[in-house]
């Protein structure tokens, strides 16, 4: 499992106290019940490493609230590195596929799954296609996963993401899948999402942001610093969820500053130093990683592979 706190402590960046939030959960339709961000088969992705599949710790026992978040914060770092670093992989493969003059079955196929999965309406294997995949195949900077899973969670102690492994207030809409708001309104028929742990909430969470119309912004702001060569800022990249609360910008406002108060940033900074090496042998040591510590900032010298 993660790091002592105390030993945490001497690398991960955190002040006192930061700013909490109430769970708050997309708006209707930006989650199916039954995608969890699941990858389409592809040969040169490894098999999830087992630790993945672990359940929620207990955080609610702790009495100190900067040790809390730093087991929190130790606890999902390794599982966005680990889910980045997958749909990196996809994307360096999506990428080679842009590069052919022309493209075979199982290629088109692979497509075509991540077309539907992202929700791309466009002639498979079209210039239109692979230019809106490349567009919504792409990872999300761990300062605003952080900051959002610890807002929408209560720091991983609400009732959904103890019950359910949902960090992010996800919402499903069949019978049974997931958990029922105590507060849901009469007549209304949506559950909050269970997942099978909380590396599939992130996944799930990271496909909601690349997929659902809502957050059209934030993907245009990763595009626009793409194209710039700009390492991607949780900072800037949270102006483009002004539709995830009610609350609108003051919303991402108290998103900021969670990201500013917690020096959030750190994460952002130390992701982007093991992907200074972006050859595929690296990304696959790290989407495949034997132990979750060795994806915490610092441990990359030690890092070892499954398979």
């Amino acid at each position: 499992m993660f790091l002592p706190v105390r030993s945490l402590m001497l690398f991960v960046p955190l002040v006192a106290f930061a700013i909490g939030g109430g769970l708050y959960v997309p708006p209707e339709s930006s989650t199916s019940h039954n995608n969890d961000g699941s990858e389409p088969a592809l040969s040169s992705l490894p098999p999830l490493p087992s630790w993945a599949r672990a359940s929620l710790p207990d955080f609610s026992g702790y009495r100190d609230t900067t040790e809390k978040k730093a087991a929190f914060f130790s606890f999902l770092y390794p599982r966005i590195v680990l889910a980045n670093s997958r749909i990196l992989i996809e994307r360096d493969y999506l990428q080679s596929l842009a590069l052919k003059d022309s493209l075979s079955k199982q290629e088109l196929a692979w497509l075509s799954a991540q077309a539907r999965r992202l929700r791309v309406d466009a002639e498979p294997g079209s210039p239109e296609q692979l230019a809106l995949l490349n567009k919504r195949l792409d990872i999300i900077p761990p300062s605003l996963i952080l900051a959002q899973a610890a807002n929408e969670s209560a720091w991983g102690t609400s009732r959904f993401a103890r019950r359910g492994n949902n960090l992010f207030g996800q919402w499903c809409f069949s019978n049974g899948c997931g958990l029922v708001p105590l507060s849901r309104a009469e007549g209304a028929s949506h559950e909050v999402a269970s997942f099978p742990s909380p590396y599939h909430s992130v996944r799930a969470y990271i496909q909601n942001l690349n997929r659902h119309p809502s957050y059209q912004m934030l993907r245009d702001t990763r595009i626009d610093d793409r194209e710039a060569d700009d390492p991607l800022s949780g900072l800037t990249l949270a102006r483009g969820l002004v539709s995830y609360s009610e609350r609108g910008e003051e919303y991402v406002d108290e998103i900021r500053s969670m990201i500013r108060y917690n020096n959030l940033e750190f994460y952002d900074t130390a992701f982007q130093s093991i992907l200074s090496d972006r050859s595929p042998s690296h990304l696959k040591s790290l989407a495949s990683a034997s132990a979750e510590n060795v994806l915490l900032p610092g441990q990359g010298s030690d890092m070892s592979a499954e398979g």
